[in-house]
């Protein structure tokens, strides 16, 4: 029936180089020191973006992790079922080393930036399995303050063999890791932690409490808190003990939540549970933080992949789509649009990069080291806020299509809020920010002077830069004030960094909009005289035919 004909639709963003077609990234994994890896990365780019992996992602996300407290003669074996998308993911990742990169090259050499490169691929694809990814690379230097337990866990840790079937560590040639924090009672106040973890020598300790809140409950070890003798210590808990049995790991059910549906995230209970202590005792915030330090920067890079699909999936579809006799991306309103968003996920994506590499740089620059230290906090707080206002805005750009499950969009929107939650919410990311500027003047110092290293360029940052320095020395506001403060740091150094290292066009619009106030209170409301459908087309990705096979980093 003529009636059925279907056209005027748009094609599937599929089989493209996820890496390849982002407008800033490449440039900032050189510019952060990691060229040698360009390469590899485009290779990652083009395997994660094929149709079949983009696939497996929705099938990861349709039929989420199982929880199988007992088997079927009723022995209690605690277990997280998953489907074969999942484990494929995991084994894409762990191959490519996106939880060992970090630790593969010395201090300096891009490591890490290209991991965290890789990372932002990865999670534009799918995100969830990206936690377990996450907390296997930041335990490392939390590890390492137990030389011990490091020798005997890391080379397993960073091994690229990916092994999901449960065993002894002596067993496995890889592993993956996780971590609770949080309890019932205590939440974002990790001291109000009520579990208790009793010493029986050598630095064995037996656990009994609970944690309200444990990510990727099928790994194969976890870094946990409780209350020793000595106060609040960091432990480590295997999954299973050296003799093949389970420890005393009783998951009680895993979380319904809104989004991160393919990611299992649990509640448990321990009985007597054996775990080996990190870090001396009464010190475990302080010992257990540089993992956190870790996956908070993790937060930062899901955020930007999460942006970057959104905004690459309206694009297209507007680049694809005729309504009113022309292309949409052709219309002046929708250019505002996807121009207003593109400026954001540029921006954003420009931040991370910045970040990670003073991670990569931070054992050998005091300066770096002191720059991480602000510029975590701040960037985390920014940019996975930001998160959700741009996938939703990006889901409109593909009207009704956009609210269906198959538009990828819904999955986006859902899985957009978690990395303003995790490893510390809002209010808990800018009381870091203002203990960071009251503990640490290195870090303050160290921060405005990125913002100096942009002075002379725009007068219009210039005078933002002079506002920085009267709001750091006022502290208007105390904890009140830590939000404003918070968001003025960092759209400032968003500023910074796009007129220094972004596209020119980017860079005035997001002057003109963020900095200046130029902008209303919603996306698509940029100056109409700025630039707008080139920088609309920037969004657009660049599709090349053909996928290479898979390389390794």
């Amino acid at each position: 029936m003529i009636t059925h004909e279907v056209f005027n639709q748009v094609p599937p963003l599929v089989d493209y180089d996820v890496f390849g077609t982002d407008p800033v990234l490449a440039a900032a994994v050189e510019r952060e020191g990691a060229r040698w890896a360009l390469d590899q990365l485009g290779e990652f780019g083009r395997a994660a973006g094929t149709a079949d992996m983009i696939d497996a992602g929705r099938l990861a996300n349709e039929h989420g992790p199982i929880l199988r407290t007992h088997d079927r003669v009723g022995n209690r074996i605690d277990e997280v079922e998953f489907h074969p998308a999942y484990h494929r993911f995991m084994a894409l990742s762990i191959s490519h080393g996106l939880h060992s990169l970090p630790y593969e090259r010395p201090a300096g050499e891009g490591g890490r930036v290209a991991r965290d490169a890789a990372f932002m691929v990865v999670n534009q694809v799918e995100a969830g399995h990206s936690c377990p990814i996450s907390m296997t690379t930041a335990v490392v230097p939390a590890l390492q303050v137990e030389p011990g337990l490091a020798i005997e866990w890391e080379p397993k840790i960073l091994s690229r063999e990916y092994q999901a079937p449960l065993g002894p560590l002596a067993s496995k040639a890889g592993v993956t890791m996780g971590m609770g924090m949080t309890e019932k009672q205590g939440g974002s106040d990790v001291r109000a932690n009520a579990s208790v973890a009793t010493p029986t020598g050598d630095g064995v300790y037996e656990l009994v409490g609970h944690k309200w809140f444990v990510s990727a409950p099928m790994s194969d070890g976890f870094l946990v808190t409780a209350q020793a003798p000595g106060g609040i210590t960091c432990f480590l808990l295997p999954r299973m003990l050296a003799d093949g049995t389970r420890n005393g790991i009783r998951i009680q059910r895993l979380k319904d939540k809104l989004g991160n549906t393919s990611n299992a995230s649990s509640e448990m209970e321990f009985e007597r549970a054996i775990v080996y202590r990190v870090g001396e005792e009464g010190r475990g915030v302080r010992t257990i933080i540089e993992m956190v330090n870790n996956t908070r920067l993790d937060c930062v890079v899901g955020s930007a992949g999460l942006m970057r699909q959104a905004v690459a999936q309206a694009a297209w579809h507007a680049a694809h789509r005729e309504a009113f006799g022309a292309a949409l991306i052709d219309k002046g309103l929708m250019q505002n649009v996807l121009a207003d968003l593109e400026v954001e996920v540029e921006v954003a994506t420009l931040l991370m990069m910045r970040l990670s590499g003073a991670f990569d740089r931070a054992a050998l620059d005091p300066a770096e080291e002191a720059f991480r230290r602000l510029a975590t906090p701040v960037i985390k707080y920014w940019v996975s806020k930001r998160c959700t206002d741009v996938v939703r805005e990006a889901m409109e750009c593909l009207g009704g299509n956009g609210y269906a499950e198959e538009s990828v969009m819904p999955r986006l929107f859902r899985e957009s809020p978690v990395n303003a939650i995790w490893e510390g919410s809002g209010n808990v990311i800018a009381l870091d920010t203002l203990r960071a500027m009251a503990t640490a003047p290195a870090a303050t110092e160290a921060f405005v002077g990125e913002l100096d290293g942009a002075r002379g360029i725009d007068t219009r940052l210039d005078a933002a830069i002079d506002r920085v320095g009267s709001a750091i020395a006022e502290m208007a506001g105390g904890e009140a004030g830590a939000r404003r403060l918070v968001e003025q740091l960092a759209v400032t150094l968003g500023a910074a960094l796009a007129i220094r290292f972004g596209d020119p066009h980017v860079a005035d619009a997001f002057v003109s909009s963020r900095l200046t106030g130029d902008h209303g209170h919603l996306f698509g409301t940029l100056d109409p005289g700025l630039p707008l459908a080139t920088i609309a087309r920037r969004a657009v990705p660049d599709v090349q035919s053909g996928i290479q096979p898979p390389g390794c980093m």
